[in-house]
């Protein structure tokens, strides 16, 4: 069943994304306010991926980012999507967002595909059986050195620079080769997962946010804890992801 899961989650994934592409090209020929454009994209891109989903298993729950809430039925299944990661990279057509989506079963997060519509990359995982980019297999990097390292933080929207989030950058950035804000933070896991970063920190996300990553990268061989090494709750907003135990363990010495 995981892997039918998979297929549906990666069908519904293309799909929201293509909808988010349709979508993009009306911001140049709307008078609308690129605002209201990409609340209505992103309702758009949702319905669609609901849609999908829904019409082939219609018991199960949901948790959506744009209002999205259905409870599941004994089976446990709830589906937990963001139709639009990185809603403000869209909104400036600056090309790092994308589609995520995953799947728990009582709580366990089972399968997650992550689709990253401009350079057509699409991130899966089902449990136990690895993680892969366009289906080939994907793995977390091998450095060790954290000043080797580059790591991305996630910080509030329109954070104030009193805040702790700030302060935790500042206090990483000696201790890495580059740290960075990005903006998405299904593609900051997806990236660490392939190993294109290190690492990536949150105390600001939503579970939409970090479900299907939180499967790619542990399923790709990194560590995802909360920020004091707790076991991840999706619920709660604490979050740190790293290609392997010696970087993780470093970062949250730093962090905390």
């Amino acid at each position: 069943m995981e892997t039918e899961f998979l297929n549906t989650a990666i069908e519904a994934a293309r799909i929201g994304g293509g909808v988010l592409n349709e979508w993009s090209s009306k911001f140049t020929v709307s008078e609308k306010s690129p605002a209201n454009l990409v609340t209505e994209a992103d309702f758009a891109s949702q319905q669609a991926i609901h849609s999908h989903i829904h019409g082939r298993y219609p018991t199960h729950g949901f948790l959506g980012e744009e209002g999205l809430v259905q409870e599941a039925d004994s089976s446990g299944y709830r589906w937990v999507i963001d139709p639009l990661d990185g809603t403000s990279n869209y909104v400036h057509g600056f090309p790092y967002y994308a589609v995520s989506i995953a799947l728990e079963q009582n709580g366990e997060l089972i399968v997650g595909v992550i689709f990253d519509p401009n350079r057509n990359e699409l991130f899966a995982a089902r449990i136990g059986s690895g993680a892969t980019l366009n289906g080939a297999s994907i793995r977390t990097s091998t450095i060790e050195q954290l000043n080797s390292a580059m790591v991305v933080a996630s910080l509030p929207v329109a954070v104030d620079p009193t805040d702790k989030a700030v302060q935790r950058f500042l206090t990483v950035m000696p201790h890495v080769q580059s740290v960075q804000r990005t903006g998405s933070a299904a593609l900051n896991l997806a990236y660490v997962a392939t190993g294109r970063i290190e690492a990536f920190w949150s105390t600001s996300l939503k579970p939409w946010d970090v479900a299907a990553g939180a499967l790619i990268v542990q399923e790709a061989g990194g560590n995802v804890s909360k920020l004091d090494g707790s076991n991840l709750d999706i619920a709660v907003p604490s979050l740190l992801a790293s290609n392997g135990p010696q970087i993780h363990d470093e970062l949250q010495g730093i962090l905390n």
